[in-house]
């Protein structure tokens, strides 16, 4: 018997392919686009962390500076400690170097003592090329370069940025390094070369057997700005930096998924519907309720299967084709310089196939119900229906209900899983009360066209047949509320971003060195340089800011530290809230939203974790301000008090003003002059009027949500192309109707006129639907996922003219469809076909 149904199931589905084409493709390209989405994250981190690994070795421990650098006496202390077996220096910076076409290019510098980091890590060893020195890692301006540097750079000389100068170095060899480019170096060479002498950025030590960490670091009493880490830290934070990135690029190639499950219910409850005299006939013949059920089921297991099948091949295939293209960093920046190989994994090829098959079984059980439950002797006689019954429209506002109660709740680990399955509730909830909708709705309309006979015959047949045009139109009701809720999201945070870079670009030039923070620590302005640029005719005045990173939590990413000069907060920082009073012996500093969410800073309160950083303090949180660049947490602080407590006076960016009527070309030529006087190489700074930095990062930020776009086009077309197989299926299967109107008098055109109304009539219902959901998910993704995913805020934005257009376009779209669906039944077969019951 099994096998029996198992083959019914396979004919039906061969048999009528074409409409279970656009369900087999919902599902394949949903599971294609998370498998891939996994493959190029997993692949990613498993390099960088194996990168991790080889460059920082095997330590038990290493200890790191906050802020920067840390006092190399440190490793003297604990070098000679009877704890430690084997304790590793290292420098470690970020800077620019010069590739062999003239471009600058960030690269790794690590400087080593070599005598003992072989003990550590053996992937940091230099060896040299043919024909050189054996010691010359120990030679100053002397380099050894990884196989992504070589790449890079080839093994010819190259120039690396310190300051404002470029300093060239010798190639002696190549060390085995993994990770994106890196140069290794002595680390006394590299003191020397980039100015840091007598500093450390980290040390790794390997503790004698029997030693326990946590009594020996208090032993070792660490001093301010020195913390102690795991070595697997590095690997954790770029994880959880990514982690909302990756979790939301997920749950956005679900969309095409989640359209198939509603197509796979669309689809096979038309087809019950249409065979429900055949299975009424198997139920007569012995078939049971349960048998009839499992024989549904399996067709939509089928289905998910196909598509499950096609999308795990497709989604390998895109994952190789992006880790080729793009690196693996998926427009994300989370894993710069990393080109990763895919790494196949099966478990997760399973899992994402059984998703696949899971939401097609998801989606045919309220037809496999409907089937269970035919009435065998009604539906033989032709008076029963396989159509699901709307009989349960109070789950349906029950959904939406519980939709609102779960988007006020917090998120778990960081991920925002009560927000995605509120959003979840309200599709399904909004789908769930589509048939009283329908005939709500056209109750009110069939008065006013009542004496228009084609009108009357589209508009009744809609309000009588209301689950039947909910299931046509319950694809587009799920792919236009997403691509809705998408388009509003994409718009709100655009318009955010303009007018945060409005604030956030008050002057007419901007001068930087590095677009890295990291990296501003070896490429900087000098002041002289500064005063040189405020100097310059046509700048009224001039203003700096220096950033760089603290590690105020080794197991999280690092936070940037702004300093400039703020002068009226609410104008020079786009503030969220009013600002608070600080005690005249604290020092006021400004802090992101994500600060807020990460670390526990609030506005009026105490910034503990900021006092061992930077030294001095107490620092009092004056005010909280949004920030779209940096989601793992900024802090704004005044310049005059940055430099009253670090003495640091290295600069990475100038605004310039300019006096009236000055010309900002003239000005910008006139920088680029002075640089090369000074550096030798204007290209060692980047120029850019504010109307220029305000068009790259918008153009920058279409370009990271282009996917998004076509994330819409996808599952507009997948819901489209159901309404197609929904209609195609229903119309043929009234050739006799079509047939009776003929004999009362209608002629083709009008006919066709009949059903492109239907269409008309189903899709607009179903547009209003979609545009409502929508918008509530919409709501949901701006003011719940977003906050707690990437921890800003931003304002909603309603684009009414797109928003229409597209409803308009699916509503034109559906009656097109439905007028040639028509087209292939209202012909001579239909008036013949009214001979079957005579």
């Amino acid at each position: 018997m099994l096998a029996l149904l198992a083959t019914y199931s396979w004919q039906e589905v061969r048999h009528h392919a074409w409409r279970s084409a656009a369900a087999v493709v919902a599902v394949m390209l949903g599971v294609a686009l998370a498998f891939s989405v996994h493959l190029i994250n997993a692949s990613a981190l498993d390099e960088f962390s194996s990168a991790a690994r080889s460059a920082g070795g095997q330590p038990d421990l290493e200890l790191r500076a906050m802020q920067g650098a840390m006092d190399e006496a440190l490793y003297a202390r604990v070098a000679a400690d009877p704890a430690v077996a084997v304790a590793s220096p290292v420098l470690e910076l970020q800077t620019l170097a010069l590739t062999p076409d003239g471009r600058r290019s960030t690269v790794r510098v690590l400087g080593v003592d070599a005598l003992v980091v072989a003990q550590i890590a053996p992937t940091l060893v230099a060896m040299p090329r043919d024909g050189a020195d054996r010691l010359a890692i120990l030679a100053a301006d002397t380099v050894f370069l990884n196989p992504a540097a070589q790449r890079l750079f080839g093994n010819a000389a190259l120039r690396v940025q310190a300051g404002l100068a470029l300093r060239e170095v010798k190639v002696a060899g190549t060390t085995n390094a993994g990770g994106g480019p890196l140069l290794l170096m002595d680390i006394a060479a590299a003191q020397d070369l980039f100015g840091r002498s007598g500093q450390l950025t980290r040390i790794d030590l390997r503790l004698r057997p029997g030693v326990v960490q946590a009594a020996w670091l208090r032993s070792l009493q660490l001093p301010a700005g020195v913390q102690a880490a795991d070595p697997g830290d590095a690997g954790q934070r770029v994880s959880q930096l990514s982690r909302a990135y990756r979790v939301n690029l997920t749950v956005l190639a679900l969309v095409a998924l989640f359209t198939g499950a509603f197509l796979v219910f669309s689809v096979l409850a038309l087809s019950v519907a249409r065979r429900a005299q055949q299975l009424a006939l198997l139920g007569v013949l012995g078939l049971t309720a349960r048998q009839r059920l499992r024989l549904v089921l399996a067709e939509s297991a089928l289905l998910g299967t196909l598509g499950s099948i096609a999308g795990v091949a497709l989604g390998a295939a895109l994952a190789a084709a992006a880790l080729s293209l793009l690196g693996g960093d998926l427009g994300g920046g989370y894993f710069p310089g990393v080109q990763p190989q895919l790494q196949w994994s099966t478990p997760a090829a399973i899992a994402y196939g059984c998703l696949g098959v899971l939401a097609a079984v998801v989606g045919g059980w309220l037809p496999a119900r409907s089937a269970a439950r035919l009435p065998l002797a009604q539906t033989l006689k032709g008076l029963g229906t396989a159509l699901p019954r709307g009989r349960r429209h109070g789950l349906g506002w029950l959904a939406l209900a519980g939709a609102g109660g779960l988007a006020l709740l917090p998120p778990v680990a960081g991920i925002p899983l009560a927000a995605y399955l509120s959003v979840g509730l309200l599709l399904v909830g909004g789908i769930a009360v589509l048939p009283g909708l329908v005939g709500a709705l056209y109750d009110r309309i069939a008065p006013r066209v009542a004496q228009r006979l084609l009108p009357m015959l589209a508009v009744e047949r809609a309000r009588r047949v209301r689950e039947s045009a909910a299931v046509a139109v319950s694809g587009v009701v799920a792919a236009l509320s997403l691509a809705v809720a998408l388009t509003v999201m994409v718009a709100s945070f655009r318009q955010s971003v303009a007018d945060w870079l409005d604030v956030l670009l008050p002057a007419d030039l901007y001068v930087r060195t590095s677009s890295s923070t990291a990296s501003g620590d070896t490429a900087y302005l000098t002041p002289p340089l500064v005063q040189a640029l405020a100097d310059l005719p046509g700048v009224e005045r001039v203003a700096t800011q220096r950033v760089r990173n603290l590690l105020l939590d080794p197991e999280r990413p690092p936070v940037t530290l702004l300093a400039r000069p703020i002068g009226a907060a609410h104008r020079a920082l786009p503030l969220v809230g009013e600002t608070a009073s600080v005690p005249n012996d604290a020092v006021p500093v400004y802090v992101s939203e994500a600060m807020v969410d990460l670390y526990g800073a609030r506005r009026g309160e105490a910034l503990p974790q900021l006092a061992p950083a930077m030294g001095g303090g107490p620092f009092v949180v004056a005010g909280v301000w949004r920030d779209y660049v940096r989601q793992t947490g900024a802090i704004v602080i005044d310049q005059a008090d940055y430099l009253r407590l670090t003495g640091d006076t290295r600069i990475n960016d100038v605004q310039l003003w300019l006096a009236e009527g000055a010309s900002a070309d003239d000005v910008q030529r006139q920088a680029r002059a002075l640089v090369a006087r000074e550096a030798g190489n204007p290209d060692l700074v980047e120029l850019a009027s504010a109307a220029e930095v305000r068009s790259i990062s918008l153009r920058i930020f279409d370009r990271s949500f282009a996917v998004t776009y076509w994330l819409q086009a996808v599952a507009i077309a997948i819901g489209l192309f159901g309404v197609a197989a929904s209609f195609s299926a229903q119309v043929l299967a009234r050739r006799k109707e079509f047939g009776l109107l003929a004999h009362l008098g209608l002629t083709r055109r009008q006919i066709l006129a009949v059903v492109a109304g239907e269409g008309a009539a189903w899709t607009l219902i179903g547009a209003l639907a979609g545009l409502g959901l929508g918008i509530a998910v919409a709501v949901v993704l701006v003011h719940v996922v977003n906050p707690q995913s990437f921890h800003w805020t931003m304002d909603l934005l309603l684009p009414w003219a797109r928003l229409l257009a597209l409803c308009a376009a699916v509503v034109v779209a559906g009656t097109v469809t439905a007028w040639l669906a028509g087209r292939a039944a209202a012909g001579r077969d239909a008036i013949l076909a009214v001979k079957e019951d005579w």
